[in-house]
């Protein structure tokens, strides 16, 4: 959806603007050959995506006007204050996990994959979905599943979880997904597994905590005029970013409905057809 978030984003063709979630680059290397005055702020808290950064020729050709900060999007104002930035120009957060980690069966996100399960966008954090899954008393795994998944069958895959690790640790992907599949039979073409697996990864890497904090840095960091454009894929994420834009005192709403995918745009990229972006703008 490049052509959205440069509709949405740009409100001026000079200054920084920030990349919260830099992945492969896509969006940075877009606004950067459009815009040459330019300058891009990119977080990625992933080391796969700095040793992207580092190896892609195309980002080496425009590398003079891109800082890259291996952190947490949440700690955005701690960083543009090492770097002696007090405002940004926008700021865009694709907030959809990368192709190139789910494509990475070594990763443990896939549930079609023999991978220990480990999700961790940040490889310097210590808990993984195999803890979670190992070690969380049932009532708080129901929860998991529940808050972060909406998962209709929460407590029976629970159970079921606990009843198999009493004999035998839950080590790979695949075997947590025949758990679930023992439990809950598929429909249509999402995997029954789909569900708990994005909840592990939500809880594993604190997602909705991280949005959280980086919506609550908007008004501190944007400059007057600057927009923050947020790309969301499921319903948890997308109503934390309303709730903020409507509460938040300095920020304007720019899109009061959801933009969505064009029909064209999903044929090309088909896991842009949950997108949501949601834009405000600094008064």
């Amino acid at each position: 959806m490049l052509a959205e978030v440069d509709r949405y984003l740009i409100t001026k063709d000079s200054g920084y603007y920030v990349d919260c979630t830099f992945g492969g680059g896509g969006h940075s290397l877009y606004l950067l050959n459009k815009y040459k005055n330019i300058k891009i702020i990119a977080f990625d808290q992933d080391g796969h995506a700095l040793q992207r950064f580092e190896t892609n020729s195309d980002i080496q050709k425009v590398k003079d006007r891109i800082v890259f900060c291996n952190d947490n999007f949440r700690n955005i104002e701690t960083n543009l204050k090492n770097l002696n930035i007090p405002k940004v120009a926008g700021l865009l957060a694709d907030l959809g996990v990368s192709s190139k980690q789910l494509d990475d069966k070594s990763r443990g996100f896939s549930f079609n994959s023999d991978s220990v399960l480990d999700m961790r966008m940040d490889s310097r954090q210590h808990l993984t979905a195999y803890d979670i899954v190992n070690t969380f008393p049932k009532e708080k795994l129901e929860q998991i599943f529940f808050e972060y998944g909406e998962e209709s069958f929460s407590r029976q895959i629970a159970q079921k979880i606990v009843e198999t690790r009493i004999k035998t640790n839950i080590k790979t992907c695949n075997q947590l997904k025949d758990i679930i599949c023992s439990v809950k039979y598929s429909k249509g073409n999402i995997n029954p597994a789909t569900k708990v697996f994005q909840a592990l990864r939500i809880c594993v890497n604190d997602e909705l905590g991280s949005l959280k904090d980086l919506l609550n840095s908007l008004e501190n960091i944007l400059d007057t005029g600057a927009r923050a454009v947020i790309m969301s894929y499921h319903s948890l994420e997308d109503r934390i970013v309303k709730q903020a834009f409507k509460s938040a005192q300095s920020l304007k709403i720019i899109n009061k409905k959801v933009v969505t995918a064009t029909q064209e745009e999903i044929k090309i990229n088909p896991r842009s057809r949950s997108a949501k972006i949601r834009t405000a703008e600094k008064q």
